[in-house]
């Protein structure tokens, strides 16, 4: 009989991809990790680990193993989403990892309604990207993410994660007053903007890539003169005659545009806000309350403004 503690540390050596990862992620010394492990292969009767210059690389027996312990991990989420449904009072803490824009909008409207249905839930929110947040998820740091998809762009979607869909949201063009284009269909706005300044999200990001993609349709490449994360300062760079930007209609319920906001050209001008929790979790009654108040939040207006362009 393999110890399931061993086999967790196995499957957080897949996911970390070093034992001092695994280690500090779990608050142990590395050489504790490393004593399981062996512990683990003795068990097994086979090598687990290999060396792979100063890193380990799992063999296929390890792959084996991990495979069977995402599947008893995911029976044991279902357990304990069990259990928590047979209570009458929602209690515990729920581990949220949201990015920017819905962190801003979404998220603050869905807390109250938490606070108000549930007020012994516990929810402790962290802004993280999805590129960092979704591999957080899977080693077990998050009970739902909120996580964004950018049209012709798809992610990868493992198998022992599940999305549920939340939202559209429309993306536009962000104008500086003083380059114009008014009176312009969505491509010719776009491609006026050609030589023009630009702040996008920085390199390796799927908001990247896809915002690079859409100017090469319109046929230039971007001169992209600032790189960040945060849409609060793409806006504040297109308010200052810095840049142009793509900015999305769920920022405007945080922040209203003080700019000049153009449709862009129709295939590429929404993307698709999601959460996403562990395959077995999904029925757990905080993770379903949690999705219940952000719907709630979107209904109630949290979400994009509909319709209409400003400027």
């Amino acid at each position: 009989m393999f110890d399931l503690h061993r086999l967790r540390l196995l499957r957080e050596l897949k996911g970390r991809g070093t034992l001092a990862a695994v280690a500090a992620a779990l608050s142990y010394a590395p050489s504790s990790v490393s004593q399981q492990l062996s512990l683990l292969e003795a068990e097994a009767g086979v090598p687990l680990l290999e060396p792979v210059g100063r890193r380990v690389r799992l063999t296929e027996q390890a792959e084996i193993l991990v495979a069977h312990t995402e599947a008893v991990l995911e029976r044991l989420e279902r357990a304990e989403a069990d259990i928590a449904a047979s209570l009458t009072d929602l209690t515990g803490t729920l581990r949220v990892a949201s990015f920017q824009t819905a962190a801003l909008t979404l998220v603050p409207a869905a807390l109250g309604l938490l606070r108000d249905r549930h007020p012994h839930l516990r929810v402790h929110v962290t802004h993280m990207e999805p590129e960092r947040a979704l591999p957080a998820l899977q080693a077990r740091d998050f009970d739902l993410v909120l996580a964004e998809e950018y049209p012709g762009d798809p992610g990868p979607r493992p198998t022992e994660l599940e999305q549920q869909d939340l939202l559209e949201d429309p993306l536009r063009l962000a104008v500086p007053e003083a380059a114009g284009s008014r009176g312009r269909g969505p491509m010719a706005a776009l491609r006026a903007l050609a030589g023009h300044p630009w702040v996008m999200e920085p390199e390796g990001t799927a908001a990247r890539h896809w915002a690079v993609a859409v100017c090469r349709d319109a046929g230039f490449e971007p001169d992209v003169r600032f790189e960040t994360t945060d849409l609060l300062l793409h806006l504040r760079l297109v308010e200052q005659g810095h840049a142009a930007a793509f900015l999305p209609d769920l920022l405007r319920t945080a922040q209203p545009a003080t700019v000049p906001l153009r449709p862009l050209p129709r295939g590429r001008n929404t993307r698709r806000i999601f959460t996403v929790v562990r395959r077995g979790r999904g029925g757990h009654p905080a993770v379903v309350a949690c999705r219940d108040a952000l719907i709630g939040a979107v209904e109630r207006g949290a979400g994009p403004a509909r319709g209409g362009t400003a400027g």
